[in-house]
């Protein structure tokens, strides 16, 4: 079975999606979740599902102690979920191509440092784009900038706020999120 590891800051929502995904399928199972943030939602959701959980900070983070951590999961994939922070060369380097994230816009547009949720979909619905997305992509040292994976596209309606698109956007990123994963896997 497939070892998984996903990185998240906030409520969790596509760590949720992931996890029940591969419970139904058991192609994979989620190892560890990691996350920045002593208060993130993930953190209730890997207790629910007793799955261990690691909290770093930037204080007293250690590179070469999380590479050995994450080894010791022997991980097949990890999955970035919302993680805000930028993942350090090393940590790219010592995971080369099984590192993944999922952003919430097609990029190379609305994407880099600082453009993460409301963020994105305020930026595209300012430039009146016609359409907007997720993009799954390999992680390398730049924000944003490694392999596509999958792109999944929705339209973008004159009358939306942040909100409206964040829905939409959560869809595709609940559906295509695991299954790309799991296309990963095989």
């Amino acid at each position: 079975m497939h070892s998984l590891i996903i990185f998240a800051s906030g409520a969790g929502t596509n760590a949720a999606a992931i996890i029940a995904h591969f419970k139904k399928n058991g192609k994979a199972k989620v190892s560890l979740i990691v996350s920045n943030k002593e208060d993130a939602g993930v953190l209730e959701i890997a207790k629910r599902e007793e799955i261990p959980f690691l909290i770093i900070n930037k204080q007293t983070f250690n590179e070469t102690l999380l590479i050995e951590q994450l080894s010791d999961h022997n991980p097949s994939l990890i999955i970035l979920a919302g993680f805000l922070w930028k993942i350090p060369g090393a940590l790219v380097r010592a995971f080369p191509d099984k590192i993944i994230n999922i952003h919430p816009a097609l990029l190379p547009g609305y994407g880099g440092k600082g453009m993460y949720g409301h963020h994105v979909h305020h930026a595209v619905i300012t430039a009146n784009e016609k359409e907007s997305g997720i993009t799954i992509h390999y992680v390398n040292e730049a924000y944003d900038e490694g392999s596509v994976i999958l792109q999944a596209r929705c339209k973008v309606e004159k009358s939306d706020a942040p909100d409206d698109l964040a829905g939409r956007i959560h869809k595709l990123e609940h559906f295509y999120y695991p299954r790309a994963i799991e296309f990963l896997l095989d």
